[in-house]
């Protein structure tokens, strides 16, 4: 048998995104996956009787932003029309728009959001991956190591838990979290740098439900757009529409505090919910019922790998995408469109250079970079001013001041009260918060730092008031502030 060109290790959304990408350039894939296949049937409860121990995000609330569904219209239609057809939807944002926002701008087109649970996402994925020619799923199989050449600057393949020596051309770490790429360099004696880390101090408590009139009437406004909710001064809850009539409520919380544990209690869940603008009216058993119980994550902290990052000893023909390549805030729900734009973007450069030598590590490690680090440095910034916020008001403390990501830039809670008064902070705001262009390019911009301290003076923020820490945590019943 012909040796394939590519391995993948691991069959998540990120390696099944850089296989698709792969597989439609002519490429050859042989996934490795350590976990079972998903079962077969209805896409709907097959997605739903999918166990998934190594993804345990699969669980909770997902949303592709503006720019994964500019990666799939351009990259993979077919693959967007399958999702449709399966249930999910795309979301208008500029439904969200302030008053001043009724005329359309050109490119307004994009301002759009797909509502679709992970699993179901993933399973669309993944049988479109299989049906394709010069494609191999190996499950239950995982690297356990790759093979380099003699001198360790090239991977020639890897070497899985089962002893079997796979070679390869190039190999893809899409391993998630673990970013298993580090450990088999290290093992290999190769050199691995230091990643940039910081923690996000978050974690979530989610449960789906699914409306009681699926084709009727929304239970309430997406005031968020893609979302209902907020994100408030001590914790967050937010409902994330999904496919098929389903939704999701996530409520975020710092991970230091035990007064929010009793939210993984469905009473306590529910008591929080309806007690949140915007989210209460979704949660209303009039309106909807449960269908799953309450799933708790602690979330990883924002991450950018040393295996992606410029003036680190590059092992050529490797290469690492999704989680393993970096990992942001899920809170803003940015990881699911990277791996997607990373995945096919890289597969182009493969296509375009398919030579393993030092002008492609350098075309694919600039690549991550441009792809990747706006959205680390962002996360970082808006992780640390959202957590000292929540912090200061569990202890009781005054707030500290977070230096911005850039000089001047201004901070977000800055930008989303400007943007409930002006039209063009809110385009600017919304076409970050979706992914459609970086940070710098809007938010450093002279012309929007005016339109933003302009429109800010006097402003609130906007919305119904959320109930303060100490209403929230009597009606929780879990007692006064510290």
């Amino acid at each position: 048998m012909t040796a394939p060109a590519v391995v993948v290790a691991g069959g998540g959304l990120a390696g099944l995104a850089t296989t698709l990408a792969l597989a439609e350039r002519g490429f050859a894939v042989r996934i490795l996956e350590r976990s079972s296949p998903p079962p077969e049937g209805p896409v709907g409860k097959a997605a739903e009787l999918w166990q998934r121990p190594t993804i345990p995000q699969s669980g909770h609330s997902h949303i592709l932003t503006s720019l994964g569904v500019r990666v799939l219209r351009r990259s993979a239609p077919h693959l967007l029309e399958t999702a449709l057809e399966e249930g999910a939807r795309l979301l208008d944002l500029t439904r969200a728009a302030p008053p001043g926002a009724d005329h359309r701008e050109p490119s307004d087109h994009e301002l759009v959001a797909l509502a679709v649970r992970r699993p179901v996402l993933d399973l669309l994925l993944h049988r479109a991956v299989r049906a394709l020619p010069g494609v191999t799923i190996d499950h239950g199989t995982a690297v356990r190591g790759l093979i380099l050449d003699p001198s360790r600057s090239r991977a020639r393949g890897v070497l899985t838990d089962r002893g079997e020596q796979v070679p390869a051309r190039f190999v893809v770490d899409a391993t998630g979290h673990k970013a298993a790429a580090r450990a088999w360099l290290t093992y290999a004696g190769v050199p691995v740098g230091d990643d940039l880390t910081d923690p996000t101090q978050l974690r979530c408590f989610s449960r789906f439900y699914r409306l009681n009139a699926p084709d009727g009437t929304l239970p309430g406004p997406l005031n968020r757009g893609n979302a209902a909710g907020g994100v408030w001064d001590h914790y967050a809850a937010v409902v994330h529409p999904a496919d098929n009539g389903t939704f999701g409520v996530s409520l975020g919380a710092l991970t230091s505090d035990p007064a929010t544990t009793v939210l993984r209690e469905p009473a306590a869940f529910t008591i929080a919910g309806r007690l949140s603008p915007h989210v209460a009216e979704w949660i209303d058993e009039r309106a909807a019922t449960p269908l799953t119980g309450v799933r708790a994550i602690t979330m990883p902290p924002n991450c950018l790998r040393s295996t992606i990052r410029p003036g680190r000893r590059q092992v050529a023909g490797l290469f690492s995408v999704g989680d393993a390549a970096c990992v942001t805030d899920p809170l803003y729900g940015r990881g699911m469109s990277l791996a997607f734009e990373h995945a096919f973007q890289l597969a182009g450069i493969l296509d375009a250079h398919p030579a393993v030598d030092a002008l492609q590590s350098e075309l694919a490690v600039s690549l991550a970079q441009e792809i990747h680090r706006p959205w680390y440095e962002q996360a970082v910034q808006d992780s640390r001013a959202r957590s000292g916020l929540w912090r200061a008001r569990a202890n009781g403390t005054p707030t500290s001041p977070v230096p911005p990501a850039a000089p001047g830039r201004p901070a977000l809670a800055e930008v989303t009260r400007a943007a409930a008064g002006d039209a063009t902070v809110w385009r600017g705001l919304v076409r970050v918060l979706m992914g459609l262009e970086t940070p710098a390019k809007i938010f450093d911009s002279a012309a929007f730092r005016e339109r933003v301290r302009g429109v800010h003076a006097g402003l609130a923020m906007p919305g119904p008031r959320p109930p303060t820490r100490k209403e929230l945590l009597a009606a929780l019943g879990t007692g006064e502030e510290r």
